[in-house]
């Protein structure tokens, strides 16, 4: 008898270590029995949204995190989202990535396995999302990413997704645009250490030299630190374009159009969505950057009803207009959220399958419909700076 109750200790302390070990799944969601609007009440599903709060990108995650939580607090008013005849309690968990891939990956961990998220809005860098997302696609949780335009990101797998256009496209836009407005020869400085400025550079050149543009200068430069590029401006100076193309982040691009203009350039630039940043015109000074294009994902300016509503409602919380970070960081959330609706079983699974299929999806910055690669089907706005630092819609590129 005693062997017996020793077997039965040993097992038992076996099934424990395997329990405490297995990796966690969510459960299935609970539902209540019906109230009187006879709606019944989910289990809480948790969405994850990845985003610089600290560190050089913390302005563009401080709008992602405004555009989100506007949408939560609508869900709170309206007491969850309403799937069926069920409304899901739906609690976002903000994580901070510090712009980082090795942050990134961490607390897409974080989300996946200790909280249980059905899916993930962001980050918004293609390098963060590229080192993160095989966590995501290994798990098989659905993740967006909002400002992360490199083709290569939805190609990590079917998991995969974006708000935003891709780099093909943003670049073939900025080049239509610079040929459109009479430009002929064009100078190229970009960071050849990031992922997202060498893929605007590439198909900025491929789409102006297809047109009859003629690319006269290309400077690189290595990494996100570097403060002086004096050198690289001094070869494009020599090469005397029409236009110079600046497809790098928002942090860097005031340093470069300052020590342009102190160099004595007087081409007009023309840079990524990046530059869709308010401290892009204040620290580049508003006499430099006066004249200065860029693609968007958004323009505050779009008369579109839908895109009007989220203009007011963003003024109203947080007393400025929203940016392509806000924008796009909603219309994730909201991808992810339209996915739970139609989906035919509220879980993981069900999320991608859904999303894979979301069609005519009408959105402040336009209709979206993913296409088969993941990649949403959508158009961009070309903005202006003016003498006082305020972008002015310029035109629509559409696909």
């Amino acid at each position: 008898m005693k062997k017996v109750s020793q077997v039965l200790l040993v097992v038992l302390v076996i099934a424990v270590f395997i329990t405490a070990c297995s990796p966690s799944v969510p459960a299935a969601p609970v539902e209540s029995e019906p109230q009187a609007n006879g709606e019944k009440v989910g289990e809480t599903l948790r969405i994850g949204v990845v985003s610089p709060m600290s560190g050089p990108g913390a302005t563009a995650g401080k709008y992602i995190v405004n555009g989100v939580k506007l949408l939560e607090e609508k869900l709170k008013t309206e007491g969850g989202l309403l799937v069926g005849d069920t409304r899901y309690p739906i609690e976002f968990l903000y994580e901070d990535n510090e712009a980082k891939e090795e942050t990134t990956t961490n607390v897409y961990q974080k989300l996946i396995n200790q909280d249980n998220v059905i899916a993930i809005v962001g980050p918004d860098m293609s390098k963060a999302i590229l080192a993160a997302g095989p966590i995501a696609q290994s798990a098989g949780v659905v993740a967006v990413g909002t400002f992360t335009t490199n083709e290569a990101v939805t190609q990590v797998g079917d998991y995969i997704f974006r708000a935003c256009f891709i780099d093909p496209f943003q670049g073939k836009a900025a080049a239509t645009y610079a040929w459109d407005a009479g430009f002929k020869t064009a100078a190229v400085i970009y960071n050849n250490a990031d992922a997202y400025s060498k893929g605007l550079y590439e198909n900025f050149e491929l789409a102006f030299t297809e047109l009859g543009g003629e690319i006269v200068e290309v400077q690189a430069y290595s990494g996100s630190d570097i403060k002086d590029y004096n050198v690289q401006l001094t070869k494009i100076k020599a090469a005397n374009p029409d236009v110079v193309f600046i497809p790098n982040m928002f942090t860097e691009i005031p340093l470069q159009v300052r020590q342009a203009r102190e160099l004595g350039i007087t081409a007009k630039f023309v840079g990524g969505d990046s530059m869709d940043a308010p401290e892009v015109a204040q620290l580049a000074g508003f006499e430099n950057i006066e004249g200065t294009a860029y693609v968007s994902a958004f323009s505050p300016d779009n008369p579109d009803p839908v895109a009007q509503e989220f203009v007011k409602a963003f003024n109203d919380a947080y007393g400025m207009n929203p940016n392509s970070n806000a924008v796009l960081a909603y219309e994730a959330a909201m991808m992810i959220l339209e996915s739970i609706k139609n989906a035919a079983t509220v879980d993981r699974k069900g999320v991608r399958d859904a999303m894979a299929s979301l069609k005519d999806l009408h959105l402040p910055s336009g209709t979206i419909t993913v296409g088969p690669d993941r990649n949403p089907i959508k158009g961009a706005a070309i903005l202006m700076y003016n003498s006082e630092g305020v972008p002015e819609f310029v035109v629509n590129v559409n696909p």
